[in-house]
């Protein structure tokens, strides 16, 4: 379907507050569906051949079992020792 997109504007601008809001919400609805069906056609088949991803994802299993995780506050206190000990080697 062919729309001129200035006499669809000129529409928008005719209408009035309550209508105009029920047609932001439409056109946020309509971004949302499309969004949604771009997610769900990801290349599944794809992603199950990176080879790069499927080591990550089993190095991250491999973390939880063996209790790995870290909570934000661990993580951040881990990259600030990394960086000092970087910026200490450096210096040597």
């Amino acid at each position: 379907m062919d729309v001129n997109r200035e006499d669809l504007k000129r529409l928008i601008d005719s209408v009035n507050e309550e209508d105009a809001a029920e047609i932001y919400d439409f056109i946020g609805y309509i971004n949302m569906k499309r969004e949604r069906e771009a997610i769900n056609q990801l290349d599944v088949e794809l992603l199950s051949e990176d080879k790069a991803l499927i080591r990550q994802i089993q190095k991250s299993r491999e973390d939880r079992a063996n209790e790995r995780v870290y909570d934000q506050e661990h993580g951040l206190n881990y990259l600030r020792n990394k960086n000092a000990e970087y910026d200490s080697e450096e210096n040597l």
